[in-house]
């Protein structure tokens, strides 16, 4: 294996100076559909020199190396799967070892083996590192054991990245208890690649997703369109007088933006603003010096003048030991505009009323955050990359409130 690094290293350039040379560059290299979960899937035009961008954004940040191994159990037509995880080692000559699916014993099994290669990065979407400590807690009774799988992640896996979703702050917590490991959250869309990341030798702020890769600029643009705050990877952050953490639409532009989505003209043109910014669609702020990411439209409750951010009641209530799991969204309300509905999957043989709900969350909440509405179901419906689509819920639990809600 190692004989085959210098050959490696030498494709690679070889790869670069001939796409440097010629019109490859602005060449499509990749067709990537969006999840669909707050659309109908569209097809995203990745070129060369986007993926390029996109690429060297996380060999800088991650620090790379050809010596690096990392497990890849991720789906091959997701941009996590395909460059963060597949694309991004290939480049640099590293060692990706493949799983044919997800399987939580077979996981635990190779990072924990001494087999060669071994692996020392690991790369997943909060629903597996879930999967994970559920299994964890299943199989690995013994204190000896714990405190040896605990000692070998430590000591023998240099990077743990969490993203595609928002990551529960119980899981971040359990998962540092386990292993040893505080793991890396950062954010991306497939239009985009990676835009920001915490800092990989840094603090890691729960519920934030840190500051933009180097090649990235970012601006947060309120419903007015003033600019309350402007970044890039070179340049840190701006923040207009008088606009301190005040929340707004995520603009972002740079090399490793996408150039159109396939075979749809106008919708590609109404996504870009005239100089060029692309608009995620995602509500930011940026507060203590990081970026964090309050969700998508379905994902901002608007409740008697308040702007509530649905992803940090999800990480609230996560910490609840009867909820496995749980996705928060609202519901039309005469009075208050919206109200906040939770749809709940308990722990098994656990029971919760709303009424427990309330008065578990009162000193955790603000009081208009805390939940209105309770729904315990079995399961959450979920697609391949494990994201929830939160209007198909709605849609499906609360058919007569989406009557009068804009979907």
């Amino acid at each position: 294996m190692d004989t085959d690094k210098p050959l490696i290293s030498l494709m690679n350039a070889a790869y670069q100076n001939s796409w440097k040379k010629t019109n490859w560059a602005n060449h499509d290299a990749m067709l990537i559909y969006t999840s669909g979960t707050t659309s109908k899937p569209k097809g995203v035009a990745v070129t060369h020199a986007n993926l390029h961008a996109q690429v060297e954004n996380m060999v800088d940040a991650w620090e790379w190396t050809d010596d690096d191994i990392i497990l890849h159990t991720l789906p091959l037509h997701h941009v996590h799967g395909i460059t963060n995880c597949l694309a991004t080692p290939l480049y640099c000559g590293a060692t990706c070892v493949m799983m044919p699916k997800f399987d939580a014993r077979k996981v635990w099994t190779r990072l924990l083996s001494d087999q060669n290669p071994r692996i020392n990065i690991f790369m997943a979407v909060p629903t597996i590192y879930a999967k994970l400590i559920e299994y964890y807690n299943q199989t690995y009774q013994s204190p000896k054991v714990r405190d040896f799988i605990r000692g070998f992640c430590k000591e023998n896996i240099r990077l743990m990245v969490s993203g595609s979703a928002a990551l529960p702050a119980p899981v971040m917590a359990k998962w540092e208890e386990i292993t040893g490991h505080v793991l890396l959250e950062r954010y991306g869309m497939t239009e985009i690649g990676m835009a920001l990341t915490n800092s990989l030798h840094g603090p890691r702020i729960p519920g934030a997703v840190g500051n933009p890769f180097p090649s990235v600029e970012l601006q947060i643009v309120d419903g007015d369109g003033r600019v309350l705050a402007t970044g890039s990877g070179a340049n840190g952050t701006a923040v207009t007088q008088g606009m301190e953490e005040k929340a707004g639409e995520l603009y972002v532009r740079g090399p490793s933006v996408f150039t159109k989505y396939w075979r749809r003209p106008t919708i590609t043109v109404k996504s870009f603003t005239t100089d060029g910014w692309f608009k995620t669609g995602d509500t930011a702020v940026y507060q203590d010096g990081v970026y964090r990411i309050l969700g998508r439209d379905i994902d901002i409750i608007k409740s008697g003048g308040y702007k509530i951010s649905a992803l940090e009641i999800e990480r609230h209530l996560l910490a609840n030991e009867k909820i496995k799991e749980c996705v928060a969204f609202g519901l039309p309300d005469s009075m208050w505009g919206e109200r906040v509905a939770v749809v709940a999957v308990l722990h098994e043989g656990e029971s919760l009323t709303l009424m427990e709900l309330k008065t578990w969350a009162a000193d955790k909440l603000a009081h208009y955050k805390i939940p209105s509405v309770l729904e315990c179901v079995d399961e959450i419906p979920k697609n391949a990359m494990g994201k929830v689509n939160k209007k198909e819920v709605r849609t499906l639990l609360f058919p007569e409130e989406n009557q009068n809600t804009p979907l």
